[in-house]
């Protein structure tokens, strides 16, 4: 599948070369054209705000970013990253369940319960070797025409919700309908909990609640309360944070290689500022979600370490799926879980000399 997206691509990249050059030929300002399939009350858009403010200023204006915010140059991930691969787009903001038609090991960011914490795992996008490895393998299989730039956030951490109980275990989700995405990792994720993994449309997923269609979601509260599930009947959040919701930045690779060195420069120190905006915006945002949650009649539970226990136990055959049947998941299950290991390490010192 993914050869016959590169091959389908190849004419379109070589004229919208012809045209870039043809452009830019007239006019030496680059400009950049920055979708979000999101909206202006999202940390993609606070990101996208911070790169564009950092990039223009610190390129003395050699470099404009236009902003797209929602769906009006493309419309989901495998129809965005055909923009960047064609050149038709410059930048673009997926999840990993977004980009993993086209890219399927990125799903590993999804794998639950491997990152523990935001400390642990803004060091492994960070200061670790893994965002370059996987870098490595998108242009590999993409034939150098998609860049991946930066991994940030996307609304904090996936929980388990629902609107039938509090769920303590594993044991609690038995038997429940539990909506995912159509995609086949947080099907087995569910299915490991003992649930029944029903995909539903992101927007047809409020009614699917109200009538009953599923018992819950898995999903970070911001999104949750932006979408007003509570009215819905959603109750009921466990915060397990089974998996770190992750933003991956992509970039048209010939746009970033045909830029001076120096510009070069300016668009990765502007997205390091972007990844560290992601980082923030939820924790901040998820402040008054939390809170506006409880006041909407929702209740918070946090497991107990032995349970939080069960369900990373629980969850232990989604590696082993993982690594059997996706492309390449052995080989970066093993990266996440070495710089996981590396990060933990770092993290651990600092706390360590933050102690003394």
């Amino acid at each position: 599948m993914l050869r016959t997206f590169v091959k389908s691509l190849a004419l379109g990249a070589v004229l919208a070369s012809g045209l870039g050059m043809a452009a830019q030929a007239q006019d030496d300002t680059i400009t950049l054209r920055a979708v979000a399939n999101s909206n202006t009350n999202d940390e993609d858009y606070d990101g996208l705000v911070v790169f564009k403010n950092y990039v223009e200023n610190a390129s003395n204006g050699k470099i404009k970013v236009d902003l797209f915010i929602g769906t009006q140059l493309c419309s989901n991930g495998a129809e965005c990253l055909q923009g960047i691969a064609d050149g038709s787009l410059d930048i673009y903001i997926s999840t990993s369940g977004g980009a993993a038609g086209i890219f399927p090991y990125v799903q590993v960011l999804d794998l639950p319960y491997l990152m523990p914490n935001d400390r642990v795992a803004e060091e492994v996008l960070t200061h670790t070797d893994f965002t370059s490895e996987l870098r490595k393998m998108a242009l590999a299989d993409s034939d150098d025409m998609i860049r991946l730039m930066k991994i940030g956030n996307t609304g904090g951490w996936r929980n388990f919700a629902n609107t039938k109980k509090t769920v303590k275990t594993p044991a609690d989700l038995k038997g429940m309908k539990i909506r995912t995405i159509v995609a086949d990792l947080p099907q087995e994720l569910v299915k490991a909990m003992g649930a029944s993994p029903t995909p539903i449309p992101w927007p047809e997923l409020f009614t699917a609640m109200q009538t009953g269609v599923v018992d819950g979601t898995k999903n970070g509260i911001t999104d949750i309360m932006n979408m007003k599930f509570p009215e819905a009947g959603l109750k009921h959040l466990t915060l397990d944070g089974h998996a770190y919701m992750a933003a991956l930045w992509w970039m048209n690779n010939q746009k970033f290689k045909e830029m001076s060195p120096d510009m070069q420069r300016v668009i990765v120190d502007g997205f390091a500022a972007l990844q560290q905006a992601t980082f923030a915006s939820p924790k901040r945002k998820s402040i008054a979600a939390y809170e506006e949650f409880k006041k909407d009649g929702g209740e918070i539970y946090v497991p107990t370490p032995e349970e939080k226990q069960q369900f990373q136990d629980a969850a232990k055959p989604v590696y082993g799926w993982f690594k059997d049947n996706v492309q390449n998941g052995g080989e970066v299950f093993d990266d996440l879980q070495s710089a996981v290991d590396q990060a933990s390490k770092t993290v651990d010192a600092e706390r360590a000399n933050e102690l003394n």
